[in-house]
């Protein structure tokens, strides 16, 4: 008796190797490949970043402020302000005041003596008038210091300090000054020159002043240095008197 024979396989079809399951060791080659394809590509990782910071959000309480700092802000607030009101306000004080510097002046003097006890040491003896002007209409001028220094040429030969004042706004005060020289040297160029002015009857000194100035106004008061500088041509003496005299006066 012949043995039966055996059943046709079945027939291959697609869907057959679609529903087959992939092997774990697969799945684990797929997602090593995926995950090194994300990395590769910035912009996908970018965006991972950005999901995962919003995903994750990083919550900080606010700290609270220390008294000390806000008391030190608002001292630093009202400081502040108050220079501003005191800086607008000064400005327009000054504008509207218009301050001009006091005026030194030397209208009138006289050269009494110049003889050399020895070919370099000098005695003298000049009387000028100093004349000082407040040219302001509503300002009060103080001088609390007013040093006077007589030169020939550039060697001093005489010194004088006056007296503090006061003057009111546009009065004008006349001074005498008197200025001896006593044994002063002079460098032998020099007293040549002087003996040389002396004998043609032209003498020529400068005569420079330093003064400490306050001013008033109101409540509001200032302090500055103001220097005088006056060059003055005189006879010989013993009756020298003034011939022409130029001056300036600046801070």
């Amino acid at each position: 008796m012949d043995p039966l024979p055996l059943p046709p396989p079945p027939p291959y079809t697609p869907t057959a190797l679609k529903q087959t399951k992939p092997s774990p060791l697969y799945q684990i080659i797929l997602s090593k490949q995926a995950r090194n394809q994300q990395e590769s590509n910035p912009e996908t990782v970018i965006r991972s970043s950005k999901l995962r910071s919003r995903e994750q959000p990083i919550l900080r309480h606010p700290r609270k402020t220390n008294p000390i700092v806000w008391f030190g802000a608002i001292l630093c607030l009202i400081f502040s302000l108050l220079l501003i009101f005191f800086g607008i306000a000064t400005l327009v004080i000054f504008l509207s005041v218009k301050p001009r510097l006091p005026v030194f002046d030397t209208p009138a003097a006289s050269l009494s003596v110049i003889y050399f006890d020895s070919p370099e040491f000098l005695n003298g003896d000049i009387t000028f008038v100093a004349n000082f002007s407040n040219p302001n209409r509503k300002l009060s001028v103080g001088y609390e210091y007013l040093y006077i220094e007589l030169y020939f040429l550039e060697s001093p030969i005489a010194t004088q300090v006056l007296q503090p004042f006061t003057q009111r706004p546009g009065e004008v005060r006349l001074v005498s000054v008197h200025l001896l020289s006593s044994l002063v040297y002079l460098p032998p160029h020099l007293a040549l020159e002087l003996q040389k002015q002396e004998q043609m009857n032209r003498v020529i000194y400068n005569i420079k002043g330093s003064f400490k100035v306050k001013v008033k106004l109101g409540l509001l008061q200032y302090s500055y240095w103001l220097h005088g500088n006056c060059q003055i041509e005189m006879t010989s003496p013993p009756t020298g008197v003034l011939i022409t005299h130029s001056c300036r006066t600046k801070r």
